[in-house]
């Protein structure tokens, strides 16, 4: 059996060479930023390949116990795509992304869901009726990770050249136009990478892209100068300076970046300093605007979603002017 799991983990598993910075072709900023973030990739393969390995919730618990805080969620992201990829596949069971909300990964529902998203961005569309995504209002992170895993592996269509899927066929019935808004999310947090976590380079790319897509695309970069790190204070400042108008966005990605990181049990120093300078105040209460900002919510002609965010951006709107 052990060995069936081996061979079915190098089976499944992306190569290591795939999240180097020098293989992807992104900005380098420093030797330490490329570290974190080919750090933050190792991270996501080893969640990945211990999901791969069994699809056992618990086994994959125990194979990422270890790791540190500051990289753990990344894992817990790389499992949430392997248990999608399998539920994908065209044989065996189709309820290990249920499974492993439902222990371990419960703690961790952000990055889960935001890894079922890579594995979309993997599995053929008519396998996408297997990804277990019920929330009704955290699904849309779905979507933010198939936008991160497009713009990280086609970084010149998705990225440079700013394509954008118009006419997405997920989730089935979903508000036309909202979920190339929700795409571009995940596009945004994907270029702090492409961007090697520099917010000169970052800004410029982004800058790049039609306005009426800019706050998306701060949202998602924000959430990640916020969970991945990689900035100094004067940075995190450049960062809010240069994305101007679309400063209440960056506020909210943080935000989300704080919830994330205070349910599963993992903040980290980084993760303080960038809510006090992006969000004006601390990851508890960053955190609990986004729990405000989910009462009452319903899906009218505005998603609940997009009412969530703007609600959330609003909340730092004395900080971010």
């Amino acid at each position: 059996m052990r060995a069936w799991h081996r061979l079915r983990r190098q089976i499944l598993t992306p190569d290591i060479s795939e999240t180097s910075v020098a293989v992807r072709k992104f900005h380098v900023k420093s030797p330490d930023a490329v570290e974190r973030l080919e750090t933050v990739g190792r991270s996501f393969l080893a969640g990945y390949g211990a999901a791969a390995a069994t699809g056992r919730p618990d086994d994959v618990a125990a194979a990422l116990a270890d790791l540190s805080d500051t990289y753990r969620g990344f894992a817990f992201e790389g499992a949430g795509m392997a248990m999608g990829v399998l539920d994908g596949l065209p044989f065996g069971h189709t309820h290990h992304v249920r499974d492993f909300l439902a222990g371990p990964g419960a703690a961790h529902i952000y990055m889960v869901y935001v890894g079922v998203g890579w594995a979309m961005a993997r599995l053929p569309r008519f396998r996408w009726s297997t990804l277990y995504a019920p929330d009704p209002l955290l699904r849309w992170l779905v979507l933010d990770g198939y936008g991160f895993h497009q713009a990280y592996f086609h970084t010149r269509r998705y990225v440079h050249e700013h394509y954008r899927e118009e006419r997405f066929p997920w989730p089935a019935g979903g508000p036309a136009g909202h979920a190339a808004q929700v795409i571009d999310q995940g596009i945004g947090r994907a270029t702090w990478f492409v961007g090697g976590a520099d917010p000169e380079r970052v800004a410029a790319l982004l800058d790049a892209f039609p306005a009426s897509r800019r706050a998306d695309l701060y949202s998602g970069a924000g959430l990640a100068a916020t969970y991945a790190g990689g900035v100094t204070r004067a940075e995190l400042e450049r960062f809010a300076e240069l994305a101007g108008p679309d400063r209440g966005a960056v506020a909210q990605g943080a935000a989300f970046a704080a919830q994330a990181r205070l349910r599963a049990g993992l903040v980290v120093p980084h993760n303080e300093l960038a809510t006090e300078v992006l969000c004006g105040t601390d990851v508890v209460t960053a955190a609990a605007a986004t729990d405000r900002a989910r009462e009452n919510l319903t899906d009218t002609d505005i998603p609940a979603y997009t009412v969530w965010r703007r609600r959330i951006a609003a909340a730092f709107a004395a900080h971010t002017g």
